[in-house]
């Protein structure tokens, strides 16, 4: 395994941990099973667009997922369309 590889899987598990540590429950269980699910697969790209997704505030995230909120304009947006699809299936 090269260096950029381990840097990789380091990036990984640290993500993985913020997505189940964020500290509202819910959100928690949106980001945490997308992160199980979805994070080996992720290019490095992807890996900052996560990255982005997870500095969002939970209320948020949560506003969003569910559909009560539009999300803004921004770098989190695209990423979260993505997790709104893994939970809700592409209808």
């Amino acid at each position: 395994m090269s260096d950029a590889d381990d840097d990789l899987a380091i990036r990984r598990k640290r993500l993985r941990f913020r997505a189940w540590h964020r500290g509202m429950r819910e959100v928690d269980l949106l980001l945490g099973r997308f992160a199980d699910a979805e994070l080996a697969e992720m290019a490095a790209d992807e890996l900052g667009a996560f990255e982005a997704l997870l500095d969002v505030p939970d209320q948020d995230v949560l506003a969003w997922l569910t559909g009560m909120a539009e999300p803004p304009k921004g770098p989190a947006e695209p990423f979260l369309q993505r997790v709104y699809v893994f939970h809700h299936g592409n209808s």
